[in-house]
């Protein structure tokens, strides 16, 4: 499958911030730990997200060729007030509307620095879109709400988050994945209601040369099966194994493995 088009990554955007802010200003304890990242709270998850949406703004404005200093970001601690959630929702709509500004003047195409090797801007477009679509979880399941993603988006960052764990393991010697090698095993993901048009199957393998992954139904050592929000998430180690909905058949110690070691950073 090929990613999204850009215009769908800045729709998507826009939405989910949309939606983290309602979250925002839904009542939820602020101050309250996020679960899923218990050493934030729920403020300080939703800083992390403005702040990184104005970081990749000013990358994508400026074309820069190099990482740019979190210090020479304009507004990126966010409001000075603590628990205003008022403030932190307006500052919040402001670095949404900025990055997707800058992606739509930008196009797909233009050249700027990133992490990854893939130097244009349609690499953050689809970054930015399922760091907050995953954040956004966060945030939804601390404050108790219900939380879905659209089916194109989150086979989207299933895929995305496969790349990066491919990545790691050809740029990142000393990083966890490496763990993961030995002899052949399988993992399948199955999402049970994906609707037409959405090929919501994958087959991972690990053996001696690490891991590789397509698209497609197959046997495998350890399925995980589910919704494919609910697959999404637990693959993210949003929802444990055992959530409501999700099935997983099979060798159980594989698919934690992979968990415990397909991280980054």
């Amino acid at each position: 499958m090929t990613p999204l088009t850009h215009d769908r990554y800045c729709e998507e955007i826009a939405d989910q911030i949309g939606k983290l802010r309602t979250v925002v200003t839904s009542g939820a304890d602020l101050s309250g730990t996020v679960p899923t990242t218990p050493d934030w709270s729920l403020e300080q998850l939703v800083r992390h997200v403005g702040g990184a949406l104005r970081w990749v703004e000013r990358i994508v404005a400026t074309g820069a060729r190099e990482e740019i200093p979190e210090d020479r970001v304009p507004g990126f601690a966010g409001p000075a007030e603590r628990g205003d959630a008022g403030a932190l929702d307006a500052w919040l709509a402001e670095s949404g509307e900025l990055v997707v500004g800058a992606l739509r003047r930008a196009g797909p195409d233009a050249q700027v620095w990133s992490w990854a090797g893939i130097h244009n801007t349609g690499f953050w477009a689809r970054r930015v879109t399922h760091e907050v679509t995953v954040h956004r979880a966060d945030a939804t399941l601390a404050a108790g709400l219900p939380y879905e993603v659209a089916p194109d988006a989150a086979a989207d960052a299933i895929d995305e988050w496969l790349e990066i764990v491919e990545w790691a393991q050809r740029t990142l010697p000393d990083d966890t994945v490496h763990g993961l090698r030995g002899p052949r095993r399988t993992l399948h993901l199955h999402a049970t209601d994906a609707g037409p048009g959405i090929d919501a199957e994958w087959l991972i393998e690990l053996d001696e040369d690490g891991v590789s992954w397509r698209r497609g139904h197959e046997k495998a050592t350890v399925a995980l099966r589910g919704p494919l929000t609910s697959v999404l998430l637990a693959f993210y180690r949003r929802l444990p194994l055992d959530a409501p909905g999700l099935e997983v058949l099979g060798d159980r110690k594989l698919l934690e493995l992979w968990l415990e070691r397909a991280t980054f950073g």
